[in-house]
């Protein structure tokens, strides 16, 4: 990979020589605290990039490299410190302990606790030195990074108005593999924001096709015109595919969605399938060997439901791929 110059002089061979991130944030702190001085970048465009340190959280570096590159954006890498990583929640043991072992023990716990909440942010710093290491060695010109105490709903809320896009893992730190359960926080992200949200998959390769789950809702087209204005989505294979019933209705509207593609599209091949969405979905991608799932969210036909209840564990569970989703 070609050297790539950081904002502070620094070649992306050897991008560990900047300072260390800045301390962390209080929950009270404004969208802009703590971001690194020397990355200020005269773009107002900005890739919001949540990472947590987890197996996920590489490929949710190329995957925000990826788009950034693509639109020429600064990537705003955000790393949160939630109640489980600081200070452990514990029983109130003082009802319980001895009098005369009663204070010298709640102060070890509480220094304990102390302990906790300091190597929980120096942890922190780490995956987000990390992180920016792995973003300027991707070729992108403006990274910042943040840490912010409080919940991931709360600092989206706070984060998202100056980002085009948002990028998350499909699972975090906590996830258990075996049963392959999803980050806990990846369907309130999806909830909290309207900006458009790629999921990323455990590995990063280069995307040349894409598929659109087409239902004819609102959201879906809404996906559409983040593709049209998104250049990272553009120029690929593009396969428009509806699961269901196709009314006359639904046939026209496929019609002018597959039109609208071929304008950013290298090529547009439109399928009508019968059968259970997710399930039909998750075939075409293996079969059409797809690098992207582009889809909207919210809604109440089969498709665009698919971020309520278990089915949306189903499909991201069936689902190998990144997937785009738009509300």
């Amino acid at each position: 990979m070609s050297e790539n110059k950081s904002p502070d002089g620094h070649t992306g061979s050897n991008p560990r020589s900047n300072p260390a991130v800045d301390a962390a944030a209080t929950p009270s702190a404004g969208p802009g605290a703590h971001r690194d001085a020397n990355d200020q970048d005269p773009s107002s465009t900005r890739v919001l990039m949540l990472v947590d340190g987890s197996i996920y959280s590489e490929s949710v570096c190329d995957h925000a490299a990826w788009i950034a590159n693509s639109i020429g954006a600064a990537v705003d890498v955000v790393h949160v410190l939630t109640r489980r990583d600081g200070a452990n929640e514990r029983k109130d043991l003082s009802g319980s302990i001895g009098l005369g072992a009663r204070s010298s023990l709640l102060d070890e716990l509480s220094e304990l606790d102390v302990q906790r909440a300091r190597l929980a942010q120096e942890h922190g710093r780490h995956i987000l030195d990390d992180a920016k290491a792995r973003l300027l060695a991707d070729g992108v010109k403006h990274v910042s990074t943040r840490m912010r105490h409080g919940e991931i709903a709360e600092t989206l809320s706070a984060l998202e108005a100056e980002a085009a896009v948002v990028v998350i893992g499909k699972r975090g730190e906590a996830a258990d593999f075996e049963s392959l359960h999803l980050g806990s926080n990846l369907e309130r992200v999806v909830r909290q924001t309207h900006k458009p949200v790629l999921v990323s998959s455990r590995t990063f390769k280069p995307i040349k096709r894409l598929m659109v789950a087409y239902d004819g809702g609102k959201s879906v087209e809404k996906a559409i015109d983040t593709m049209v204005s998104l250049p990272a989505l553009q120029h690929l294979e593009c396969h428009l595919l509806t699961v269901g019933t196709v009314t006359s209705t639904l046939k026209s509207q496929l019609q002018d969605a597959a039109e609208r593609l071929r304008s950013v599209a290298s090529s547009v091949t439109t399928d009508r399938l019968s059968g259970i969405a997710e399930k039909v979905i998750a075939e075409q991608i293996v079969e059409r060997n797809i690098d992207l799932l582009l889809m909207g969210a919210y809604g109440h036909s089969r498709i665009r439901s698919l971020l309520i209840g278990s089915t949306t564990t189903e499909m991201l569970r069936a689902c190998q791929v990144p997937v785009v989703l738009v509300r």
